[in-house]
């Protein structure tokens, strides 16, 4: 076999994991394939001098992690705007601008990781699902990769210190620091008991159809009391059904056929693609919005206003396919 033939052979089916890796440790989705599209243009230049003293993956592994290291030197922290600041309970508050200096947490499709079997979803949850990526933001780089190479992807300590060229030692101790600090931060993953593939696709169909028609009323039996939603990049959040219907009602459910939502899949969540019309009548990408789910009902919708980012959902869904 042609050497070029096997690398791909050996190396390609790790792909989808390797972009899951490093968007944990990123925070960004283009991050992280720009990431892994470096990984494997290292790999391809040294694969004459790897003498498999190492499996393949956890070569990968190695370079993919350092190169996220390296990244994250010159790279702040991607918050979502809970991490910012309070919520307001009064959806009347005046919103605040635009944030485009803060570098925001992104959504992830899970056509991009291979989930493409919703058992693989359910088995992969905690490992992208949104309170888990936003989490891991509140730790020190090497801390993240400690964290998701052992607890996430089940290494062994001494693996995990060859790929971070460190001892057993080090690892363990920085583990230790990252479980500790991932506590502080409050519970990254909520007791879900999501509702089974039916009546989640039911939940989502009506949601879908609330905004379609844009009748905010038809939200009110689909979510939490609790229920919250942030926007990013607006650092202004609301918390409550009051305040989040209020909200909607008054800003964004405004006309019938002003938005078409595409369903879709993120960070192991239901979503959907947001698309706005136009003055010409045509459809743009507005957002990509990920919803949190506990018993039936809707817990969290984190809308990401960012058009730039549903071009990545629609090509990831039509390579999938």
């Amino acid at each position: 076999m042609p050497p070029d033939a096997e690398f791909i052979a050996l190396a390609e089916p790790f792909r989808p994991e390797l972009i899951a890796h490093c968007y944990r440790i990123l925070g960004s989705i283009h991050d992280a394939e720009d990431l892994v599209q470096e990984t494997y243009l290292r790999a391809w230049r040294a694969f004459g001098g790897f003498e498999g003293r190492s499996s393949v993956r956890r070569w990968l592994y190695k370079i993919a992690t350092m190169a996220c290291l390296t990244a994250l030197q010159t790279r702040s922290r991607r918050p979502l705007p809970s991490g910012l600041g309070a919520p307001s309970d009064d959806h009347r508050v005046a919103m605040a601008s635009h944030e485009s200096s803060v570098a925001w947490l992104q959504p992830a499709p899970d056509a991009l990781f291979g989930a493409d079997d919703p058992a693989a979803i359910v088995a992969g949850r905690t490992g992208v699902r949104l309170a888990f990526i936003a989490a891991l933001q509140f730790l020190p780089a090497r801390q993240r990769a400690v964290l998701t190479l052992r607890d996430v992807l089940a290494f062994r300590t001494a693996e995990v210190a060859e790929i971070l060229d460190t001892t057993t030692a080090a690892v363990d101790s920085t583990l230790r620091r990252a479980r500790a600090h991932l506590s502080e931060a409050g519970p990254v993953e909520e007791d879900l008991a999501e509702p089974d593939e039916e009546a989640r696709r039911t939940l989502l169909d009506s949601y879908v159809d609330a905004f379609t028609r844009a009748d905010p009323d038809a939200l009110v039996n689909l979510l939490r009391a609790d229920v919250e939603l942030e926007m990013p990049p607006n650092q202004t959040w609301f918390t409550g059904r009051q305040a989040v219907v209020g909200f909607l009602a008054r800003r964004v459910l405004r006309a019938k056929g002003q938005w078409r939502m595409v369903p879709t899949r993120a960070n192991g969540q239901p979503a959907v693609l947001a698309y706005q019309r136009a003055e010409d009548g045509r459809y743009e990408p507005y957002a990509v919005q990920v919803l949190t789910l506990i018993g039936a009902r809707i817990a969290r919708i984190t809308s990401f206003n960012d058009p730039s980012l549903v071009p990545t959902f629609e090509l990831a869904t039509r390579t999938r396919n």
